[in-house]
């Protein structure tokens, strides 16, 4: 008698993601459309009095290089959106890789650059002005990582590091939802923890606004990809080690 080794079947091919299979997709692009409609328009009249940032007196640099802070920025979270689309990435890896570029080139990386002129030249007190340097420094940092690990070919890598590049892209449109909660908590308090002063209340609010987004939203992104990490170590077909062993006599 001869003993025979059954060897496991191919693996079926892997159907790309639909979009209806990621409910969070449509709200997501929702809510950035939303974002960007509501934030961008008053800087493209170039402006300084429909500016949501008061610029320093005496600085006349100010307000152009925020201008083009803001437009760098729709860039990076227009792309943002299509860089985590898993759909997107699956069936359009080629569209995936130019978006990535410009999300880099385009987006991140000149958007953080200003952001750092722009953190440093803040208003808004001390503590905003901290939080802005160290959250457009760890966005620069982060994307750079995710992009070097793309051009590495080490993909699993380029995809948790650009998660929480997207997290950090993502920060200031919870930052206005955070601000406006912190306003309302803190509007009470004025007369009492501010001594009267409405702007240091305001700059409060703003200042937990930019130091606990980025914050929550990293958190939450680790939390998720070590929620996929024990999945994606399970085997493909589990029985195949035993189709393996067995023997006919």
């Amino acid at each position: 008698m001869t003993s025979t080794t059954t060897a496991p079947p191919p693996a079926p091919p892997r159907s790309a993601p639909v979009w209806w299979r990621r409910p969070w997709i449509a709200p997501l692009l929702m809510v950035v459309t939303a974002f960007l409609l509501f934030s961008v328009p008053p800087y493209l009249t170039l402006d300084p009095s429909l500016s949501r940032l008061p610029a320093p007196e005496g600085n006349s640099l100010y307000h152009p290089l925020l201008v083009a802070h803001v437009l760098f920025g729709t860039v990076a979270m227009t792309t943002a959106c299509f860089q985590i689309w898993p759909a997107f990435r699956t069936r359009h890896k080629h569209g995936h890789r130019i978006t990535g570029r410009i999300y880099v080139f385009a987006g991140v990386l000149p958007a953080g650059l200003l952001g750092l002129y722009i953190g440093w030249h803040t208003a808004a007190g001390p503590s905003v002005r901290v939080a802005n340097l160290v959250g457009s420094a760890l966005w620069l940092l982060v994307t750079l990582v995710a992009f070097r690990a793309a051009r590495q070919r080490r993909f699993g890598d380029h995809r948790r590091w650009m998660s929480r590049s997207f997290a950090l892209t993502m920060s200031i449109v919870l930052s206005r939802v955070v601000n406006v909660v912190a306003t309302i908590v803190l509007t009470p308090q004025v007369d009492t923890t501010f001594g009267g002063s409405e702007e240091m209340m305001r700059y409060s609010a703003a200042s937990i606004g930019v130091w606990l987004s980025p914050l929550v939203l990293l958190l939450i992104t680790d939390w998720l990809l070590d929620r996929r990490k024990p999945a994606a170590r399970r085997p493909a077909d589990p029985g195949a080690g035993a189709r393996v062993r067995a023997t006919n006599a």
